[in-house]
């Protein structure tokens, strides 16, 4: 049909989704798939958007869900015909990195750290405070991995060398994600999936990022100065419940900034 109005046709929108945090279940603020699943289908599907931004600032978390994401992030994609874009800010590392994958382009700042192509299991041993306290550990289990790294019994061999099976499943799992998404971007380098992590310039050089940029001005480049943006973020509760919540939020606060620490943000 033809367009009888000219002056009125519509300027191209851009729907930005920000992804800030660590990556799991626990927590008011928690990046998951469950979370995110709203927000995710707005932005794809409100308003026939040119294309999806990702703010990303993440150090990582659930392997899980940093998979769930990302493949709604592709589903999505495919099924309303709409580019992903992914930009990070500080960090994009480990689940970070995943998620930032499953756009079609990522874009860096000059300092954002990005890689940490591995999977990470860290706990704690408190046998010996236990034993020097007087007190004694009972557990009694049907099946014999049942009970495994118990944190108040000592370390066992055999324990530790399934928890590197598992730990290196996982990794497999990663690299595939990794090699699918970027495929002939990726670099021939030995570090690239030791758990390794690049800044800026370095992480494009090794294909882990497309180019140095920030949001808007990609954006504008590719669609036009006149380009709109529809923001999606999470939100957060003015008057969140006292008691449990509160002391999940606690744990999953200093969870967070645990990870963020690794990478000395």
């Amino acid at each position: 049909m033809k367009n009888w109005f000219p002056f009125l046709k519509k300027k191209p929108t851009v729907a930005v989704v920000r992804l800030q945090g660590a990556i799991g279940t626990g927590g008011r603020m928690a990046l998951s798939d469950q979370s995110l699943r709203p927000l995710l289908e707005r932005a794809f599907r409100k308003g026939k958007p040119v294309a999806v931004a990702l703010e990303i600032n993440s150090p990582g978390g659930s392997p899980v869900q940093s998979s769930l994401i990302g493949a709604r992030i592709r589903r999505l994609s495919q099924e309303c015909e709409v580019p992903v874009f992914a930009f990070t800010e500080d960090v994009a590392a480990s689940g970070g990195y995943w998620i930032a994958s499953a756009a079609d382009e990522i874009h860096a700042d000059p300092s954002s750290i990005l890689g940490s192509i591995g999977v990470i299991s860290a706990g704690f041993g408190a046998h010996v405070f236990l034993q020097r306290q007087g007190i004694e550990r009972r557990v009694h289990t049907a099946g014999r991995s049942k009970s495994m790294l118990d944190p108040f019994r000592p370390e066992n061999e055999e324990d530790v060398a399934r928890l590197n099976r598992l730990l290196g499943q996982l990794h497999e799992t990663f690299i595939a994600q990794i090699k699918d998404r970027r495929g002939a971007k990726l670099a021939d380098n030995p570090d690239l999936f030791t758990g390794e992590v690049w800044i800026g310039k370095a992480a494009c050089e090794v294909g882990l990022a497309d180019g140095i940029g920030h949001l808007v001005p990609v954006m504008k480049d590719k669609f036009g100065d006149k380009v709109r943006f529809r923001r999606y973020e999470q939100k957060r509760r003015l008057l969140p419940r006292l008691g449990a919540t509160l002391a999940q939020d606690a744990l999953s606060t200093i969870d967070e900034r645990a990870a963020f620490a690794r990478f000395g943000l």
